[in-house]
């Protein structure tokens, strides 16, 4: 590829550096459900329903997708604190489109999962029963990406968040207008802020938290030279944050460029067994610590899409779960996603 990217930000794919590398599918009949992907169009980097449907055609059985908020098609105009309704009215747009059965058998966006600002407090009660309007019974709950390190070289997440924001009290007031109406809540935050997750579910124990991209764990900036010291504090803030049984955990994100893996920068982009070997700690980890049932496996595209092409990636997620019982493969692949985010599949 090109010119390294600036780390911690969201980088257009090389599609022809990916088509380098194609992949027959494994376990070509096992049911997924793909509970993590974006859409959007934004300068030099789209990524709309046929970029979609060109990913999910790879020869894997995707039966089900979850979009996950990005800020996507936000109203131009109107209140402030209902422009993310427009996200929302996108998804479920193309979700009647997938629904229309015109493109296969695959439901995208079968659950849909936008924004609402919490720091509305009360008030942002009026913006859940408004996005529950717009979702038409597939809005599921909502992402608030709170990422944010002492360390300035860490890019922090898009909502500007301020230190400690899911302990804020006014921001709560708002999370509990979720709670409330039984919603999930999907969490984008870094590897130092996992114990704030761990507050915040025992504070709400009955409301479903999901923990995006296996916790955030960051490897540039300051810690690009602190990974094994990453690795051991992170797995011990999984560990305690796995004793909240409210807590899933979406296991994928890995191919962000978060200082880990320099996989972009290569000629040649990297096959299944050699994404699957590198993956390998994080995925296995976080699997033993919450169990198969607690887990669920993600695309994050087109986000990951700079590291590996959509059916390597699922390949080499079915070469990690190789050694699973055919129970468990159910809950990594669509089981726990179906479960959480309440899709109705076959």
């Amino acid at each position: 590829m090109s010119a390294s990217p600036k780390l911690g930000n969201v980088i257009a794919p090389n599609l022809e550096w990916i088509a380098k590398v194609t992949e027959e599918a494994l376990e070509p009949a096992l049911p997924i459900v793909d509970p993590h992907h974006h859409l959007w169009q934004r300068t030099g980097n789209d990524y709309m329903f046929h970029d979609l449907l060109a990913d999910t055609q790879t020869g894997h059985n995707i039966v089900a997708t979850v979009f996950v908020d990005c800020h996507s098609m936000y109203r131009k105009e109107g209140p402030a604190e209902l422009r993310c309704l427009g996200e929302t009215e996108f998804a479920n747009g193309v979700a009647a489109m997938s629904a229309s059965g015109l493109y296969g058998n695959l439901r995208a966006c079968a659950g849909i999962v936008s924004h609402v600002d919490l720091r509305l407090g009360a008030k942002a009660g009026a913006v859940f029963d408004a996005q529950i309007a717009a979702g038409n019974g597939r809005f599921r709950g909502i992402r608030y990406q709170t990422g944010l390190d002492k360390d300035p070289g860490i890019r922090a997440t898009r909502t500007n968040p301020t230190p400690g924001l899911m302990a804020d009290a006014t921001w709560r007031e708002g999370f509990r207008e979720l709670d409330r109406r039984g919603l999930t809540f999907d969490s984008w935050t870094y590897h130092p802020q996992i114990g704030e997750v761990a507050d915040l579910a025992s504070a709400f124990p009955n409301t479903q938290i999901v923990l995006d991209h296996v916790g955030g764990p960051l490897g540039y900036a300051s810690y690009a030279s602190r990974h094994d010291e990453v690795f051991a504090t992170w797995k011990k803030s999984m560990t305690e944050l796995a004793r909240r049984p409210n807590v899933t955990v979406k296991v994928g994100g890995l191919g962000m460029a978060m200082g880990w893996f320099d996989f972009y920068e290569r000629a040649v982009p990297p096959g299944s067994e050699e994404l699957a070997k590198a993956f390998k700690p994080w995925v296995e980890t976080t699997v033993e610590i919450f169990g198969a049932d607690r887990c669920m496996f993600e695309s994050n595209f087109p986000v990951d899409k700079i590291t590996s092409g959509y059916g390597v990636l699922w390949n080499a997620f079915k070469r990690l779960a190789a050694g699973a019982s055919t129970a468990e493969k159910t809950a990594l692949f669509s089981g726990t996603a179906a479960r959480v985010y309440k899709l109705a599949l076959g």
